[in-house]
């Protein structure tokens, strides 16, 4: 299995780095400079707001079926067709509970048809989702991983014509981008569809009451989870333009930082994605996984590291290049979103150890905690400090959630953080911090140049002190060959 997951995560990586921050920062960012922090701040805000109702469109399906196929690949057959039914009667509830939650919230009339087409493509990107739970849980994970960059991928084709070619460029709207995800998305969900139905061996859409409440019942805790995690990753933007006589500027200076944020996350769903069904498989063969964990977050904390200073010492210098709003103080709400992701790569290991193994409850505990935190922190933060109020906010909640997730791995599944592991990564970091502080004050290089040798420096040094170990892996592959 640790084969699998070394050759997989590779490739996740490649394609990934190679599709997504050319999107986030070619696309979605040329987008939010030429229709303004206004406008785009409103969307940023709307598709938030839409994200925080996805407990109603998914309710747990997508994780509990991952987690089931990956263990009983045999149902594939039996629960597909239900679970399809299932998932286009949410989607429905989903948008109309949308749209009545936006009325009861306040918002303007004239912001409903770009919220409804918001809501179709979050009701989209969740179908797509759903059908990636059945490939990775069958195993087909190469396949998974380019499917998960298909949609953007074709976006990228068609914003980038509609920003650069199309003769109406000069009046892009924020709209059009919406309909743009509208198309890419169907076309993936058509691609994917078309995958999974050739893994079925005979079915048809039917529909059961009994067994459909039945799988509604299982995936419930994963729903609550779900939903917890939404509420205390996801409402700080909606918040931000609803507490603030600027809301919607704010929310847009916000989103300037978090795109950063969203760039360095691919490495870590990347690892969360291929990790779930993973772990669920060991866990369910009685494999040992102790192994597995420790290689997994020894090699997402030396890269999580490597971006993240990097990305603090020259956040200035990031912000002002990229954004006609870059300022200090979009530079110092890009440092405190980059600190949290520290903590964020952490739960991408042990919050899907803790699903895998079906804490839910456990999870839930602590996911409630992180809401009532990060909730308190943004009525207390944002009124007095707009985004750098939320981007603080954000690093403290996701700093509890992943020490708590720590906790419990240790108390539930006996799996010590480790002090040997505690030291390794210990001196690595410190090295990593005087190294990067020593290249960026004497180098006279670009400061571009300067932030790249940065990152690779601290890759060297993870290296050096064996987070990185290209030996260990090789031991693993032969150890585990017969096993995969």
């Amino acid at each position: 299995m640790k084969r699998e997951f070394i050759i997989n995560i590779l490739l996740l990586i490649l394609i990934n780095l190679l599709i997504k921050p050319f999107y986030l920062f070619g696309i979605d960012r040329t987008i939010q400079n030429t229709v303004g922090e206004q406008d785009y701040g409103l969307y940023y805000a709307l598709f938030n707001f839409a994200f925080v109702f996805q407990i109603i469109n998914d309710l747990g399906l997508q994780n509990y079926n991952n987690r089931n196929i990956a263990q009983h690949r045999f149902l594939l057959s039996k629960y597909f067709p239900h679970f399809l039914w299932l998932k286009l009667g949410l989607g429905i509830i989903y948008l109309l509970s949308l749209l009545g939650g936006a009325l009861l919230f306040g918002y303007e009339l004239d912001v409903f048809p770009i919220l409804f087409f918001v809501g179709i493509n979050w009701m989209l990107n969740a179908m797509i989702l759903f059908m990636r739970s059945n490939i990775s849980g069958l195993g087909f994970y190469r396949t998974d991983s380019l499917l998960s960059v298909l949609d953007r991928l074709l976006l990228i084709g068609l914003c980038g014509y509609l920003l650069w070619y199309a003769p109406s460029r000069a009046n892009f709207q924020i709209e059009w981008f919406v309909y743009a995800q509208t198309c890419t998305l169907a076309l993936t969900l058509a691609v994917a569809f078309s995958i999974v139905a050739k893994q079925l061996k005979q079915w048809s859409l039917r529909f059961s009451w009994p067994l459909s409440l039945l799988l509604l019942k299982k995936s419930y805790p994963y729903a609550l989870v779900i939903f917890l995690m939404l509420l205390y990753t996801r409402v700080d933007a909606f918040m931000i333009e609803r507490l603030r006589e600027d809301g919607a500027y704010q929310a847009g200076l916000y989103a300037t930082a978090y795109r950063l944020l969203d760039a360095s996350n691919i490495l870590g769903l990347l690892f969360a994605t291929l990790l779930l069904p993973m772990f669920s498989r060991m866990i369910k063969l009685q494999q040992e996984i102790e192994s597995l964990v420790r290689m997994s977050f020894k090699l997402i904390w030396a890269g999580a590291y490597a971006i993240a200073v990097a990305c603090i010492l020259f956040r200035e210098e990031i912000m002002m290049a990229l954004y006609e709003s870059g300022s200090a103080f979009t530079a110092d709400t890009l440092a405190w979103l980059m600190l949290s992701f520290l903590s964020i790569c952490g739960c991408y290991i042990y919050g899907t150890l803790l699903t895998a193994n079906g804490n839910l409850r456990r999870m839930n505990q602590v996911f409630v905690l992180g809401v009532l935190l990060n909730i308190g922190l943004n009525l207390w933060l944002i009124p007095r400090s707009g985004a750098l109020g939320a981007a603080i906010a954000t690093c403290f909640t996701q700093a509890l959630v992943w020490l708590s997730q720590v906790f419990l791995v240790k108390r539930i599944l006996h799996i010590p953080f480790g002090h040997s592991m505690f030291l390794q990564l210990l001196l690595f970091s410190g090295a990593a911090l005087g190294l990067n502080l020593l290249l960026a004050e004497y180098l006279a290089f670009n400061w571009f140049v300067k932030f790249l040798l940065c990152i690779l420096s601290s890759l060297g040094l993870a290296f050096f002190f064996k987070l990185i170990n290209p030996i260990s892996t090789l031991q693993m592959l032969g150890k585990y060959k017969a096993e995969d």
